[in-house]
């Protein structure tokens, strides 16, 4: 491809993606909203953008081939923070795509869009949108927005609902862990599958005590290769007992499915801030 755009670039999630989208395409073009993102991989540029502007995202998407898009609050937010950055800047995401003869948008859905389903239903991708916050219903949103542009206007779409990818260090990562290596290898298929129409993908890794079922999206070929199992004797050891009616430890969504609508889920898990550095 000769050009690639990724937004959300400056994220801790898209720090480990900007070095192995550059050797996709011929032109990789970085944007956040941040000043600066660090020192630029051969064939990568940065535009400071917002996702907010529906004029902004027309100018940088501009020539793409494709859009991966890991823009906007990885958290549960305040509703009106999530309605711009979440919800109208998907929509600018997408609307500038169509405009711009954009082939696909990958993107960085969440398992917060299927949440309040209980990990021991080990659902499929069928399962119907079951938000756990606000950000998991802007998740939502963007996954009909993504099939009706499908349905209606063409643009292609891979929605990726991402799980626990983040350093393993709690008993419910266990399950729902997706590992860097892995989220490049999702992205990279998502990517490079011939055809793709509109679908969706569970972002998780081959952890033995996997909680949903991703059988239905085999076309992309994404086949994870690590397994949070090598973790589990430790993080258990130091884990004390769940209370087995606490919907954080039933739900998928974990402390997303408890936490005060507006409120940090992020802030319970113990994320590791461990970006990659340029």
């Amino acid at each position: 491809m000769k050009k690639l755009v990724l937004t959300g670039a400056a994220g801790r999630l898209g720090s480990y993606l900007r070095e192995p989208l550059t050797k996709m395409c011929d032109e990789l073009v970085s944007t956040d909203r941040v000043d600066d993102i660090g020192t630029l991989y051969p064939g990568e540029s940065y535009v400071q953008a917002d996702l907010s502007s529906l004029d902004a995202m027309l100018e940088v998407i501009k020539g793409a081939d494709m859009v991966v898009h890991f823009g906007a609050i990885g958290d549960e937010a305040p509703w009106d923070d999530i309605l711009q950055s979440n919800i109208i800047g998907a929509y600018n995401v997408w609307e500038a795509a169509y405009r711009c003869g954009v082939k696909r948008v990958v993107y960085a859905s969440s398992v917060h869009a299927v949440g309040m389903h209980l990990k021991t239903d080990t659902i499929g991708l069928d399962a119907p949108h079951r938000p756990d916050t606000y950000y998991g219903l802007a998740k939502c949103f963007c996954e009909d927005l993504a099939s009706l542009y499908w349905d209606k206007r063409g643009v292609e779409s891979v929605c990726m609902r991402i799980f626990s990818c983040a350093q393993a260090t709690n008993a419910r990562s266990i399950g729902t862990w997706l590992s860097y290596d892995d989220l490049i290898h999702l992205v990279e298929r998502s990517i490079d599958s011939p055809v793709v129409g509109f679908t969706v993908v569970y972002g998780i890794s081959n952890n033995d005590r996997a909680v949903v079922d991703n059988s239905k999206a085999g076309h992309l070929g994404y086949r994870p290769k690590d397994n949070a199992e090598v973790f589990a004797k430790a993080v258990f050891a130091d884990t004390p007992p769940l209370d087995n009616k606490d919907l954080a430890n039933l739900c998928i969504g974990g402390p997303f499915a408890t936490v005060e609508l507006g409120n940090s889920g992020v802030a319970a898990l113990g994320v590791v801030d461990d970006r990659k550095e340029t």
